[in-house]
């Protein structure tokens, strides 16, 4: 007989079969239940090891009932946690926002909806992110000397706290032999993302990339933090033209611009390591960088950084 869910006139009927000395099995087919489930019925239910109360066995089956009635996720949040993954959205990012929108869904439950639309031939899981970065061993390159270079030992305290709007992180990501770069930059209270497409990663270039990124926000530019890359020994010449200073963080220390190297990563979901760059549209860049801007941020208690850089622009 295959499994059914006992009914409260049931239950005492088991009880009065128990106290006859009926076996599960004979109790089952009275009640034209299979055995396993009378079986289970009494070992769920039963108080102080041996004794079985009909009363007792309703109560604790409501109280079950309704605690898995909480969790049970409408398909109204089921479209959501979909929505939320063709974004690229963390499960944990998902279960933020649904918080806040009124369709609660805990991560652990996203990453097991995603698990079985898996083992049902989805796709969903392609949308999660995949692996961690991996450093090579071997020798470093040699020291790059940046002209009038001023470490980030320099730099105002404020800035490590991430409590002033207008401090910015920069940074290149590298396409594939020498197909071009994409310069980076990240405000570090909003978690605003910008970034641009350049043809190589020379001086000239990123500088120009970055004066031009960062022009209309000009006034939103209160330091730049970058690594010591030959990229960016034109910057004398940003910092001339934003009215800004500029900061290196120490050699091989990249969690000092950790927000960036954070964000660079993030955007390994829309162009990979090792892309040809030049197959890249700045359209597919914009595309991108509007994403990640619009993905909202545990860190922000949810919210975008577009809308938090927005905010913050405006009362500025």
């Amino acid at each position: 007989m295959s499994y059914k869910q006992l009914i409260e006139g049931q239950r005492y009927q088991i009880e009065a079969y128990l106290r006859e000395g009926f076996s599960y099995r004979e109790i089952g087919n009275r009640l034209k239940v299979s055995h396993s489930t009378i079986s289970r019925e009494v070992r769920r239910n039963r108080i102080r090891g041996t004794h079985y109360l009909p009363e007792v066995a309703q109560s604790k089956t409501v109280k079950r009932r309704r605690s898995a009635a909480k969790y049970r996720v409408s398909a109204l949040t089921i479209v959501f946690v979909e929505f939320g993954l063709t974004e690229k959205w963390s499960p944990e990012q998902i279960a933020g926002v649904g918080k806040l929108i009124g369709h609660p869904v805990s991560h652990e439950w996203i990453y097991g909806y995603v698990q079985r639309d898996k083992l049902s031939g989805g796709k969903l899981h392609t949308q999660l992110r995949h692996g961690r970065r991996k450093y090579r061993k071997g020798s470093r390159a040699k020291r790059v000397i940046i002209p009038n270079r001023v470490g980030i030992e320099h730099r105002p305290a404020i800035v490590d706290r991430k409590k002033r709007f207008g401090d910015w992180e920069a940074d290149t990501v590298l396409g594939k032999n020498g197909t071009g770069a994409i310069v980076s930059l990240v405000e570090r209270k909003s978690k605003f993302y910008l970034i641009r497409k350049v043809p190589a990663k020379s001086a000239a270039e990123v500088s120009r990339a970055m004066v031009g990124m960062l022009w209309r926000y000009r006034r939103h530019v209160h330091t730049i933090t970058a690594d010591n890359g030959t990229e960016f020994c034109a910057h004398e010449l940003v910092a001339e033209k934003l009215k800004t200073d500029v900061y290196f963080a120490n050699p091989y220390s990249s969690w000092e611009r950790g927000l960036n190297e954070n964000f660079n990563g993030l955007l390994r979901q829309f162009i990979s390591k090792g892309t040809d760059l030049s197959t890249v549209t700045d359209e597919q860049i914009a595309q991108a960088q509007r994403a990640l801007n619009l993905r909202p941020r545990k860190c922000l208690g949810y919210k975008q950084p577009e809308v938090v850089f927005n905010q913050l622009r405006g009362a500025a």
